[in-house]
């Protein structure tokens, strides 16, 4: 179910958190049970077919982790490693590589049509990073109870944000009450997620839909529309993910969990370095430690430098979709990371103002790679951006002003959530912006979330 929807927001949220409650009351040794069953009926809610692969991949990467406890077999973890990336393979790359090798080889492969599982990606990643720390000697070996909880806790198990195991296993365990002080944040943070998914992120996607359709099916897009596609494209993906983080995190906070945070105001960023830093935080540490750091990182010269962001960042655009968009995406930014390292290399100086503007430029464009079916209509786009088309009409401002304004220069939900001050204006308020969220939600069809298709 999603977390903009009716029956999740007046159905199982009131429950599990009814629930949630007189557990703690009444059993608080139970809690981690409780959060767990509530987790497996909201992963299964979409659809069961789903919940025996889940089941299985954390009955099988923790007997791993067991096994390894007890032989202490160096090879056993990066065999396991290796089987969840195969899993992920199958399920999300075969229709990808199948027509790869179709293309190259000349031969017609049909597509075999797999159904990708609800947040593969993400609980995938989670299975590697435990594993990979557990090897290392950082990570204990838990109960399957407790590894089942990490891997498949509601609020992230879909769309991340990624969490580390010591982030949260010590949070699980607790018994105390929810603080009503931590609750209430939770309760902002929800509401601000759903603010910008409602009123920000599903209207953007009316101004970019229909362009990338055109463009998809052949017709012309004009420069204008082009514009509009991706300049909305830009801000709907952020805050239909940002909007997803916030949610994720203000519902862990309403169940006593605190969870990383994943956004910063990227669209402030000076750099493609600083992008990355404020942009999906909890992939781009994950990025950094698993895959920049053991190919190499900057411990072995500029070119072994240059080659493992390359890597790096090409890795993560495939693991965002199955397609040559996604490749190409990742390869760019890992091209333009390795240019803003060469010229700190350098030493040449890089006023603010005109870093941002390059910056905000560099990753716009490439969205268009990143939002594109394919890289025929992505090439459609590019050319009419750089103006490669008639002019046509101008752009939709009424909803792009406010977005950018928002996005660019107002605060973040956490800064919002630091600010605001507990009593009974702050609750009528959010009261009230609850109420008219539902009324909205009531009235439009809602869009799935960006990342839920990763």
């Amino acid at each position: 179910m999603l977390f903009n929807s009716t029956v999740f927001l007046l159905g199982f949220l009131p429950v599990a958190l009814g629930l949630h409650g007189l557990v703690l009351r009444w059993f608080p040794r139970l809690r981690r049970e409780c959060l767990l069953v509530l987790s497996v009926v909201f992963y299964g809610w979409w659809d069961l077919r789903f919940v025996p692969l889940l089941a299985l991949s954390i009955g099988a990467n923790w007997l791993v982790s067991r096994l390894h406890l007890a032989t202490g077999a160096r090879g056993l973890i990066p065999f396991a490693i290796a089987g969840n990336l195969a899993a992920l393979g199958l399920f999300k790359y075969l229709d990808f590589f199948a027509e790869l090798v179709g293309w190259i080889s000349g031969s017609a492969i049909g597509p075999v049509g797999l159904a990708l599982p609800l947040g593969i990606s993400f609980f995938t990643f989670h299975h590697c990073m435990y594993l990979a720390d557990l090897r290392a000697g950082r990570a204990p070996v838990f109960g399957l109870r407790d590894y089942a909880l990490y891997i498949a806790f509601f609020p992230q198990v879909l769309a991340g944000p990624l969490v580390r195991w010591r982030e949260v296993m010590h949070q699980f365990a607790r018994t105390a009450p929810v603080a009503p002080s931590a609750f209430g944040q939770g309760l902002i943070l929800l509401c601000l997620g759903l603010t910008k998914k409602v009123f920000f992120g599903d209207p953007l996607a009316a101004l970019v839909n229909p362009v990338f359709a055109i463009a998809a099916a052949g017709g012309p897009v004009t420069v204008m529309q082009a514009w509009q596609a991706t300049l909305g494209f830009t801000f709907q993906i952020y805050f239909d993910f940002s909007g997803y983080t916030d949610m994720a995190l203000g519902l862990g906070l309403m169940f006593g969990i605190v969870l990383p945070p994943n956004f910063d105001a990227p669209y402030r960023a000076t750099s493609l370095q600083d992008f990355w830093r404020r942009w999906h935080m909890t992939l781009s540490r994950f990025l950094r430690d698993y895959l920049y750091v053991p190919l190499g990182g900057n411990r072995h010269g500029t070119a072994r430098q240059l080659l493992a962001l390359l890597a790096t960042m090409t890795l993560g655009g495939l693991w965002h979709g199955a397609g040559l968009t996604f490749v190409v995406w990742g390869f760019a930014h890992g091209f333009g990371l390795g240019l803003g390292l060469l010229w700190r290399r350098v030493g040449l100086a890089m006023p603010a103002a005109l870093g941002w503007l390059l910056t905000f430029l560099f990753v716009t464009t490439t969205w268009v790679l990143f939002r594109a079916p394919d890289l025929s209509t992505a090439l459609r786009i590019l050319e009419s951006l750089a103006g490669h088309a008639p002019l046509g009409t101008s752009l939709s401002w009424r909803t792009l002003a406010p977005a950018a304004a928002i996005a660019c220069l107002g605060p973040t939900a956490l800064a919002i959530v630091g600010r605001v001050r507990p009593g009974r204006p702050a609750a009528i308020g959010l009261g009230l912006l609850m109420v008219v969220i539902l009324l909205r939600l009531g009235e439009d069809a809602n869009y799935a979330f960006i990342y839920f298709q990763f």
